[in-house]
């Protein structure tokens, strides 16, 4: 597949939504690296690749691209690869590293029926890879890849699992008596966007990431004639939560999950939004936030390991 062409540079050109992590494009990219961070290789990316089924021929669509880590992997297939991303420098990032990989478009995810060179119905295949979380709202994302898939065609979905990594309302702690690593959850119904501080230090930078509780997914594919049919919950790869007991630790890392991976396939015929939603309109706040086609976002901060002492019992937040 030939690659695209750029018109502007990244430099000039601006990000398409506000959630765009560009000012953070060159530090994430050292972090990422060309092929993903260890929890893409090992976990994240066969973990998508696995829902996807990708078959050769298909086309398959990256909302949230970033640097385009999972482009090689969709060619390599033998599908036909584009990624879409709100940041200009990270898709020049995307271009460098997987140059004859597939098609590199900006564009915002609210909107993708205005990017030049995507059609309605084209692909067969569609997938958020860590990025979905920092879209808002949610709605008009679920609105657009319905759109760009064909009838029949299927989206894949993998977050931090929301109902156990809340960010900054969720932790790992220890209890003594018990002698087990337990996962704490503070909130969890209430959707919640929450400032995310990267890039320690003096030029520390802030963006958003969004959580939502795992209805509000379900309800929004569904009310778009997007039904799931596989959920996948995914523990990590190895233990993070900071404790000398390797028993009880690998044990919290078999049990409590760090990601949700979600498949939907579009009906080939559309789906009444009424029955989509039992007899009631469909659900889903009407939040104002800025925001749509974010990137792939790094998992940081899903355990950062900050210690917070407790009475008898040890916490950790993240």
């Amino acid at each position: 597949m030939p690659t695209d062409r750029r018109p502007r540079s990244p430099a000039t050109q601006r990000p398409a939504a506000s959630t765009s992590w560009d000012p953070l494009a060159h530090w994430y990219n050292g972090w990422v690296g060309e092929g993903g961070s260890e929890h893409h290789r090992l976990v994240a990316i066969p973990t998508v690749m696995r829902l996807l089924e990708v078959r050769p021929g298909e086309q398959v669509l990256d909302i949230g691209a970033g640097q385009g880590v999972l482009a090689p992997y969709i060619t390599r297939a033998g599908a036909g690869y584009a990624g879409v991303d709100a940041s200009p420098r990270l898709l020049d990032l995307a271009r460098k590293h997987h140059a004859g990989a597939g098609r590199f478009m900006v564009g915002d995810a609210r909107k993708l029926a205005s990017i030049a060179g995507l059609r309605a119905a084209s692909f067969d295949a569609a997938v958020f890879l860590l990025s979905l979380q920092d879209m808002d709202p949610l709605e008009p994302v679920l609105e657009s890849v319905a759109w760009a898939l064909k009838p029949g065609g299927r989206v894949v979905i993998l977050l931090t699992h929301p109902a156990f990594r809340v960010p900054r309302q969720s932790g790992w702690g220890w209890d003594e008596g018990r002698k087990l690593v337990y996962r704490r959850v503070d909130r969890y119904l209430t959707p919640l966007p929450v400032p995310m501080k990267l890039m320690p230090g003096k030029e520390a930078k802030t963006t958003r990431s969004f959580h939502r509780p795992i209805g509000e997914y379900v309800n929004g594919l569904a009310a778009r004639g997007l039904l799931i049919d596989r959920m996948d919950e995914v523990p990590g790869h190895k233990a993070t939560a900071a404790v000398s007991n390797t028993r009880a630790e690998n044990t919290s890392r078999k049990e409590i999950p760090l990601f949700l991976g979600l498949r939907a396939r579009k009906l080939k015929e559309p789906l009444d939004q009424e029955r989509s939603s039992g007899g009631r309109p469909a659900p889903g706040p009407d939040r104002s936030h800025a925001a749509g086609g974010a990137t792939r976002r790094c998992f940081s901060a899903v355990d950062p390991g900050r210690y917070t002492p407790g009475r008898g019992r040890r916490r950790w937040s993240g």
